[in-house]
């Protein structure tokens, strides 16, 4: 594992079943249940998109799909080194992904569907 808990594995293991990873996956859903996003803890969301059929809207993907790359570029920031990534730096990213989407939704003239999203965050 890149993460540096001394366990041998595949890919799922690094991105997910990592114990040094599992703090931050755990912190993530603890917010969606926060936003009232009913999602079961599963990889195969997190890491391929892959949702429920008719459970969220397109705006809660779209919340979600947001809050998972910010978790995944957190961890990959401090791949080798025997650490759980920081719910701080996790937040960091999350803010930096809401103001790009703020200034492309400006540029786009999207504001609207950009609060639409945004809003419950």
């Amino acid at each position: 594992c890149w993460h540096g808990c001394g366990e041998k594995g595949m890919h799922i293991l690094c991105w997910w079943e990592c114990k040094l990873i599992q703090p931050l996956w755990k912190t993530v859903w603890k917010f969606l249940k926060e936003l009232k996003v009913g999602l079961p803890f599963n990889q195969a969301i997190t890491l391929l998109g892959i949702y429920l059929k008719g459970n969220q809207s397109l705006h809660q993907k779209d919340i979600c799909k947001h809050m998972f790359i910010a978790a995944q570029f957190t961890a990959a920031k401090i791949r080798n080194q025997p650490k759980c990534p920081s719910n701080n730096e996790w937040i960091k990213k999350m803010w930096y992904v809401y103001t790009m989407e703020y200034y492309s939704a400006i540029k786009k003239n999207e504001i609207m569907s950009f609060a639409t999203t945004w809003m419950e965050v």
